[in-house]
């Protein structure tokens, strides 16, 4: 398919290491079925990139839409047990149509399934990182999704564009790519005529919540606004990340390259990039066992440009049972949120401890990850 124009780039591409997610409208055709020009048509720049020696990983939505698409509605289900059906038939017919795709370039594709649970701890985070920088090194595409068919409501990400980012910064990549079904972040409703694409955000640029549509599509769980807050996050920690209308032609290859002018936003990633221990953290709030409440005096001790650990004598008050090393919330008195941590005490030396002026970190600055 449209082999003619693949050759779009032959040197000088804008990363050489990159994430790329592609929502389930890119995906599908308008009655919810696979749409295989689609499938093949990403494979087909992927493959322009790979053997160009770009590292790739690929998350990919579009499973629940399949299997819907395969078996129709079924019996009466509830919400979690018909998406557990559909992408469980989904996935098998997913991952068959990338692998005929990347087939015809002589190359292979691995399924990877994950859910949010497995980020919830660092040594099977780790394992997950093993396993796609391996894949990586033999020339393997991942294809990374969550794993919906054992995935309850309250253990799933967000949606593929929170996994994307957390795998994007997982694997360090030099940016995340996220193919949409629109041009990008608008500064109104993408369906008014005055509205118009934002073309370049920054970790300073002021808040866009309100001017964002909350819509989403019809088989993912997210929308533009998930997609903003995900963008702002990975920019933070070092990556660039580019939304962009995955359904227009050749939009991955435009975007790598940087002679084309592309409408599109890019948020432009902190020059200085986080740990990869802060990255891990910065991903896993809804892991964390218990919190600390900080006085003004830490609160802005913590935010400063000044890096700081946390001591024990700006802790005013220690909620829930946790152990060391267990991931703890950061809160200022308001309750708002302000950091979250891996311990250096468990709960009830914590609370023994909490505004003693002479008693080591309770933080560490290089396990703390600080919510702008």
């Amino acid at each position: 398919m449209r082999k003619d124009k693949l050759a779009v780039l032959k040197t000088n591409l804008r990363y050489k290491k990159i994430t790329v997610k592609v929502g389930s409208n890119v995906l599908t055709k308008s009655d919810g079925t696979l749409n295989d020009d689609s499938i093949s048509h990403l494979a087909d720049q992927i493959a322009n990139l790979h053997q160009q020696g770009v590292e790739i990983v690929l998350v990919s939505s579009g499973a629940v839409a399949a299997g819907k698409g395969e078996i129709g509605n079924g019996k009466r289900l509830d919400t979690v047990s018909a998406r557990q059906l559909w992408s469980a038939v989904g996935q098998v017919i997913l991952i068959n149509k990338y692998a005929e795709a990347f087939r015809k370039y002589g190359m292979s594709c691995a399924q990877v399934l994950t859910t949010k649970e497995n980020f919830g701890d660092r040594v099977h985070y780790l394992n997950m990182k093993n396993c796609i920088s391996t894949l990586i090194e033999n020339k393997v595409i991942p294809i990374v999704n969550e794993n919906d068919t054992i995935s309850v409501t309250e253990l799933m990400f967000t949606d593929n564009d929170e996994l994307s980012g957390l795998i994007a910064s997982m694997e360090n990549s030099e940016a995340l790519i996220i193919l949409s079904n629109i041009d990008g972040i608008y500064d109104g409703s993408p369906e008014l005529p005055g509205s118009k694409v934002i073309r370049e955000i920054t970790t300073k640029s002021k808040p866009l919540n309100e001017a964002i549509s909350t819509s989403k599509s019809s088989f993912g769980r997210g929308g533009m606004l998930t997609k903003y807050h995900i963008a702002k996050k990975v920019a933070q920690g070092g990556i660039n990340v580019h939304i962009a209308n995955g359904m227009k032609e050749n939009t991955l290859l435009r975007i790598m390259n940087p002679e084309e002018d592309i409408v599109h936003t890019t948020f432009l990633s902190e020059k200085k990039k986080s740990s990869n221990v802060k990255k891990w953290i910065s991903y896993s709030e809804s892991f964390a066992k218990g919190e600390l409440v900080v006085n003004q005096g830490a609160r802005i001790a913590l935010l400063s440009n000044q890096a700081s650990s946390l001591l024990p004598i700006g802790v005013v008050s220690v909620g829930g049972i946790f152990e060391k090393g267990d991931l703890v919330k950061i809160k200022d008195e308001t309750g708002q949120l302000i950091g979250i941590g891996k311990s250096e005490y468990n709960s009830e030396k914590a609370e023994k401890n909490k505004g003693n002026k002479n008693k080591k970190t309770i933080v560490h600055y290089d396990y703390l990850y600080l919510i702008e």
